[in-house]
């Protein structure tokens, strides 16, 4: 019987099609094992289901001499050395249709609270000082008729661009390639460069993955050629983005706002950004409802189901 080491205490409900198949060791009476726990016991495991913070690296790779298969419990591999599994013959799979819609509804619900400046309106009415109730006061911004400028439009991309075209929205988009033309017609998508997209959109999501070649891909350059009335949506990885570059834009209001979900370093968020009024801020919320985790728990059990019985197919990303 293959043996999983699981990293992060999950609930039962998800891993219920390996039950008798397969001997699972998770955390008990903790959330997490530490990376030194996780090296101790990888000897004796064939697979390991890292979740989506907990980095693994040469250290734990090389320890797992049995070790076969990480079944990522997320959508964005980086917390897991790829090049260096598969130098090690070890396969790697990741988890993309389970959290496509639940990280769309986050981007569309952060564009739409900055827009109209809802976590800024709840704060305020909480203090003395309150908010205005004139007509023009502590105004926000319309989403109907504006433009969504989408940097990596795949699968959570697409399901962003389908909430905002149902808002009345119009949609452009970089890919490195572009999409076939039944997809853009589909939501009415302009495929740009991304110069195009950063000067012209009124709200602008990444939503790319992150790789070597998109790390901090918006900083101060990027952040001088969006309009003084953008806002900026991040719910991809926080390393492509430089935090401190973009809290000095919200602060000169070189741009209008930002709503972000991922940062540099998680679960730090540097003081600049938390010292902002407007910026919308979420604590990598994407997936975050228990019954999108337990989706995503079934679709990584699928991977490890698929890849040594051949039950599902595999999201394999090397």
């Amino acid at each position: 019987m293959k043996k999983i080491l699981i990293t992060y205490q999950l609930k039962a409900e998800g891993l219920e099609e390996l039950e008798g198949k397969y001997e699972i060791t998770q955390p008990v009476g903790k959330s997490i094992f530490t990376k030194e726990e996780v090296i101790e016991l990888i000897p004796q495991f064939e697979i390991l289901i890292p979740n989506f913070t907990f980095y693994t690296d040469k250290d734990i790779i090389d320890k797992g001499s049995k070790l076969e298969l990480i079944s990522n419990y997320g959508v964005g591999y980086n917390n897991i050395d790829v090049d260096y599994a598969t130098k090690k013959g070890v396969v790697v799979t990741n988890i993309p249709n389970s959290t496509r819609e639940p990280t769309a509804e986050l981007a569309f619900a952060l564009l739409l609270g900055a827009a109209r400046r809802i976590g800024y309106y709840d704060r305020k009415l909480r203090t003395p000082q309150g908010v205005s109730w004139g007509v023009y006061g502590d105004s926000g911004l319309p989403v109907y008729g504006k433009t969504l400028g989408i940097i990596g439009m795949g699968r959570i991309g697409q399901s962003l661009a389908r909430r905002a075209v149902a808002s009345g929205m119009n949609i452009i988009y970089h890919n490195r390639n572009r999409l076939a033309e039944v997809i853009e017609n589909e939501y009415g998508a302009k495929h740009v460069s991304k110069e195009e997209l950063l000067k012209n959109a009124d709200f602008i999501s990444l939503n790319a993955p992150y790789t070597p070649e998109t790390h901090k891909m918006i900083g101060e350059k990027e952040l001088n050629m969006m309009k003084s009335t953008a806002i900026f949506i991040n719910t991809a990885r926080g390393d492509m983005v430089d935090e401190k570059a973009l809290a000095n834009a919200l602060k000169e209001n070189k741009i209008w706002a930002a709503a972000l979900d991922v940062f540099e370093n998680e679960p730090h968020i540097i003081p600049e950004l938390l010292e902002l009024d407007n910026v919308l801020l979420a604590p990598h919320a994407g997936t975050k409802t228990i019954e999108d985790r337990i989706k995503m728990a079934i679709e990584m059990c699928h991977n490890i189901l698929g890849f040594y019985e051949g039950t599902y197919p595999i999201s394999r990303v090397n």
